[in-house]
């Protein structure tokens, strides 16, 4: 048998390994190993599997992704998601959807916050299914607007997503952060725009705010914003604005929001050693848990290249003589249907270096393709039968709410990601405009 029939007897299995459901990282490092000892020799792949360790080990780029996860589970225990949600929720309380607009100027400024998914829609899926729930807002709606938005921290600065795409396509993960900004903004005034036209066409979807439950002083209502969104705001600047002016790298500016956010939960009254110690302890388990699948997928991508596998698939693709427009299109949209049994970190990590070598031959962009990877990816996690953001919600949301309910409100919020991946794939200067703006 050839080495590239067996590197691609090697993918073959890896994919049956993750549909089946075993644990990915193991079975990267194990397929690896093994196909790499029947290929080339035991010696050859037991120093392989200890250099690519150490490869990802000294990788300075990958230090952000466990400061920036310590940094979002603090700001989650802080209490200022549970403030900001109040406090814009009684300000666009006369206007229809405001629950549904609250919920989404909640998620956008927590996304810029902290980049972990699954914590945002759980916390507003505890702060606002049940206040949807007393407005008798729909159901359907309801669940879009929760996962959606929450799902916003895939692509909005700081988004752990962009720091592996750099790490995995050698693209600087500032200008990466500068690319990522205006898509994000882009997807998040669908979401809005969204909203407003169905709540304008369909009042019953989201009646306002009863007049009692938002009869506060305006100056009250405004202290209250001050007190909510400065606070954060004055985060996001800190972190966003020095790394995009140059001032300091992601490490540094990662360990400087860390700190604010400790300061925030003081000055919240919440910071204690519980507070801290749970916060250490997620941040260590879901930054070794990336961690250990980048080692996996490094030893798997090393083995499948020496055994001859990426090269025959990019002469396969090249075979195809499609122009760089049809690349894109076929790339995309492979990846969005492997959105639908895996997560993103699986995607970025493990399938997404088969295409990376091929972006030279095509002349795209890495940068501009890693924003639109990035858009795309939003749908991973709104994607059945997967589609995580559906189970973090079910978990903590009322029992007469159903994982179908979920499933049809997130089909229309797939949509707006659709459309502003187009968006970003026919206007390239969305996601390049600032980067050159910024960095010449």
């Amino acid at each position: 048998m050839s080495l590239e029939a067996l590197g691609m007897i090697m993918l073959g299995l890896l994919c049956i390994a993750i549909f089946v459901g075993f644990p990915t990282a193991f079975t990267l490092l194990a397929l690896g190993f093994f196909f790499g000892w029947g290929g080339f020799g035991w010696e050859r792949v037991s120093n392989l599997m200890v250099s690519r360790a150490f490869f990802v080990m000294s990788n300075d780029v990958l230090i952000p992704v466990a400061i920036f996860i310590f940094m979002g589970y603090l700001v989650e225990r802080s209490g200022i998601l549970d403030r900001l949600f109040r406090s814009i929720q009684i300000a666009t309380g006369p206007i229809r959807g405001s629950i549904y607009l609250a919920t989404l100027a909640t998620c956008t400024i927590f996304a810029a916050a902290t980049g972990i998914i699954g914590a945002s829609v759980t916390i507003m899926g505890l702060l606002a299914m049940p206040a949807m729930m007393r407005a008798n807002y729909n159901v359907r709606l309801s669940a879009g607007v929760i996962t959606g938005g929450g799902c916003l921290g895939i692509l909005i600065p700081p988004s752990v997503l962009l720091i592996l795409y750099g790490a995995t396509a050698g693209v600087s993960t500032v200008q990466l952060y500068a690319g990522a900004i205006i898509p994000g903004l882009i997807l998040s005034v669908l979401y809005f725009g969204y909203i407003i036209v169905r709540t304008w066409i369909n009042p019953s979807l989201g009646p306002p705010l009863p007049k009692e439950e938002r009869d506060f002083p305006v100056k009250q209502i405004i202290w209250m914003l001050i007190t909510s969104v400065f606070p954060v705001a004055l985060l996001i600047l800190f972190v966003l604005g020095s790394i995009i002016s140059g001032w300091a790298a992601p490490t540094e500016a990662s360990a400087c929001g860390a700190l604010g956010a400790m300061i925030l939960t003081a000055a919240y009254g919440k910071l204690n050693w519980k507070t801290l110690t749970e916060s250490m302890y997620e941040a260590i388990r879901t930054s070794s848990m990336v961690l250990f699948l980048m080692v996996g997928s490094s030893l798997f991508a090393s083995v499948f290249a020496l055994l001859g596998g990426s090269k025959l698939i990019e002469t396969f693709v090249l075979g195809l003589n499609l122009p760089p427009a049809g690349f894109i299109l076929m790339a995309m949209l492979i990846i969005f249907l492997l959105g639908w049994p895996l997560e993103w970190t699986e995607i970025i990590i493990i399938f997404l270096p088969l295409f990376l070598p091929l972006l030279p031959h095509f002349k795209i962009d890495p940068l501009w393709f890693g924003i639109l990877v990035a858009v795309n990816l939003q749908t991973a996690f709104l994607s059945p039968p997967v589609a995580m953001a559906a189970f973090y919600l079910k978990g903590v949301s009322p029992p007469n709410v159903t994982l179908v309910d979920i499933y049809w409100g997130m089909v229309y919020f797939m949509v707006l990601q659709v459309v502003a991946l187009f968006i970003v794939f026919f206007i390239p200067e969305v996601a390049t405009w600032l980067p050159k703006v910024v960095f010449g």
